[in-house]
């Protein structure tokens, strides 16, 4: 099960983000993973407890939102939405298109407890980015 590497290599960086702005504590972790990423949801909601277990995200709400099949086509230049396993254009219907996002693991917000500060705060981050080459 290689989401409990990526969990832990998620909780690295996490805890790198929370110690920068001076966190005691991680409420909650958004992860945006597409569905050409490698990365099955389930299995890492699954694997997340056992990762962050003693960490300052150990009791982090782990919220995993898909991330679109986005393509951009060779031939007419558009930029469209696709099914995982049909990468054409929406425009055109070319076969000729370039992935541009769907493949990715990317941490996308951090909420943390900072003392003296808002009980809350909200760090938008694309520090965690994994991508299937």
């Amino acid at each position: 099960m290689h989401e409990l590497s990526l969990c832990q290599a998620l909780l690295d960086q996490v805890e790198r983000v929370a110690q920068d702005h001076g966190a005691t504590r991680v409420d909650r972790i958004l992860l945006k993973v597409g569905p050409l990423s490698g990365v099955e949801p389930s299995l890492l909601q699954h694997a997340y407890p056992l990762a962050a277990a003693g960490t300052i995200a150990e009791a982090a709400e782990l919220v995993i939102e898909p991330a679109e099949v986005r393509v951009r086509c060779l031939d007419c230049g558009a930029e469209t939405d696709a099914q995982p396993n049909r990468l054409l254009c929406g425009a055109c219907d070319s076969f000729k298109t370039r992935l541009i996002s769907g493949d990715e693991m990317l941490l996308a917000n951090l909420e943390l407890t900072i003392p003296d500060d808002e009980p809350t705060v909200g760090v938008p981050t694309d520090a965690f980015h994994q991508r299937k080459r």
